[in-house]
């Protein structure tokens, strides 16, 4: 049976026609889904989908969404992102763990990620809040001093004196969602090439469907960044906005509004 499905000039050209009429006609689209965005079931027989492209350098995956989530799009990814989502959708229920990164350095640290929802201007604003797991120092240096904060200064995240505002936007920097589950945070490529993970979940971080409704709604997330030992492992949502107001007021904090790169 023919399905309700949506295909992009994007992804036609990187699937191809053929491929596209196998899709269009039924012959290779499930009929039954998991839409990639909101993780709610879909149907290619009865509603708009959206057919999305995720590829790496090697390897590329289609997955489906409602039309009325996302439309139909190609996302690029590097390799080792993409693998993260095929191992997602094997196993989703395993628990996300933080990975190695780069913060604009050869320098590796290791960071923790928290999701949140706050409340700013009257709205509920989908967040991420980001805490290094030790000091981090400039390359080649051994010194105590933490520059964590200042390297994302540099990059240009805001100093941020009260969470009263949405921070403004970071040129080049992303947040990736594939599946309606977080994967990484995403700097800008050297010389203008593809961004690569400036963190990454080694599983698929699961997040609250509250927390994926809001960011549906914005089309992108808040990041909020603190030195080591300032917001710590907060239980509750209102007590990560007080830990988040009190590094605020030190001076101990920084964000940036990135934009979804995927579902």
């Amino acid at each position: 049976m023919p399905r309700m499905l949506d295909v992009s000039d994007d992804v036609r050209a990187e699937i191809g026609d053929e491929e596209a009429a196998r899709l269009l006609g039924g012959d290779s689209a499930p009929g039954s889904y998991d839409c990639t965005s909101c993780r709610t079931p879909g149907h290619t027989e009865r509603e708009r989908t959206s057919t999305v492209l995720f590829v790496g350098e090697e390897t590329a995956v289609l997955a489906f969404a409602h039309a009325a989530c996302i439309p139909s799009q190609v996302v690029p990814v590097s390799e080792e992102q993409l693998q993260g989502a095929v191992r997602s959708i094997t196993a989703a229920s395993e628990q996300s763990v933080p990975a190695p990164i780069t913060p604009d350095s050869p320098l590796q640290a290791e960071l923790g990620v928290t999701s949140g929802l706050l409340l700013i201007g009257g709205e509920l604003q989908p967040a991420l809040v980001v805490e290094p797991l030790g000091p981090i120092a400039r390359p080649g240096t051994d010194g105590p001093v933490d520059v964590f904060l200042p390297l994302l200064i540099e990059q240009g995240f805001a100093p941020v004196a009260a969470v009263d505002q949405v921070p403004a936007p970071t040129p080049g920097w992303s947040v990736l969602l594939a599946m309606g589950q977080l994967h990484a945070i995403l700097q800008p490529g050297t010389g203008g090439g593809t961004p690569t993970a400036w963190w990454q979940a080694h599983q698929a971080m699961q997040v609250a469907a509250e927390w994926r409704s809001a960011v549906n709604k914005t089309q992108r997330v808040l990041v909020f960044a603190a030195p080591v030992g300032t917001i710590g492992q907060q239980p509750r949502e209102d007590l990560l906005r007080e830990a988040l107001d009190r590094a605020a007021a030190r001076g101990q904090l920084v964000a940036a509004a990135m934009p979804l790169a995927g579902t």
